[in-house]
């Protein structure tokens, strides 16, 4: 416990905790542009249980490329999920705690001044990805964390690409549980997800901090 947390007599936030430790050590690639790898980036226990929450993955989804053709069925951290599932809720306080923005604005030179956080939960079936492209300038912080320890899904990481005009494949984030990856969006910051056929239910969370400019805001936790 912090010297502040003690004298304000709170206690300490586990997944913030986690996270700024995980944060501290995490691996810090800079080409094709800047990305931090991480490793134990939760509690043990938080990410057993966002594996294990009972909500459904996408019936019948379209796969060409593009996360938004199955905007029905995607799933956030909401309020209302909050309410219902303590993980998230326990998941989200951790990234509303101000040391964790603190520190990820001085490791990353993310600016969070007008950051509102949105937690997607994605299930991606085989056969699943995404197209080479960079996030949407309203996103200003984009963070995966992996969610299962299947052998075949080793490959299944985040894939990192150069720019145009040939979008070339530079390598994958280690997929693994509890493992995961940092980039800042930015006009080079080319990734993907399927270079390597995905060949089982893929699960993991998106962490963004995005501006007041965001639209549907019914997706912010």
């Amino acid at each position: 416990m912090s010297m502040t947390q003690a004298a304000a007599g709170t206690a300490p936030n586990p997944v913030a905790e986690s996270f700024l430790a995980c944060l501290a050590r995490a691996k810090h690639e800079t080409k094709p542009f800047d990305y931090w790898l991480l490793k134990d980036a939760l509690p043990a226990v938080d990410v057993e249980a966002i594996a294990a929450l009972p909500l459904p993955a996408p019936v019948s989804p379209v796969f060409n490329g593009r996360r938004e053709t199955n905007n029905s069925q995607r799933i956030f951290f909401t309020a209302e999920n909050q309410a219902k599932h303590q993980a998230c809720a326990r998941v989200v306080a951790g990234f509303q705690d101000p040391r964790v923005r603190a520190a990820i604005a001085e490791t990353t030179r993310a600016d969070l001044s007008d950051g509102h956080l949105r937690i997607e939960y994605c299930q991606d079936s085989p056969g699943f990805w995404l197209e080479p492209h960079t996030d949407i300038f309203v996103k200003k912080f984009t963070m995966l964390v992996y969610l299962l320890d299947d052998p075949i899904l080793r490959t299944a990481g985040t894939d990192i690409h150069e720019g145009p005009p040939d979008f070339k494949y530079v390598g994958s984030a280690p997929y693994g549980k509890n493992l995961g990856v940092i980039f800042i969006p930015g006009p080079n910051t080319w990734h993907g997800v399927g270079h390597i056929p995905i060949k089982a239910l893929r699960k993991s969370i998106i962490i963004n901090y995005v501006t007041s400019a965001w639209r549907d805001k019914w997706e912010l936790a």
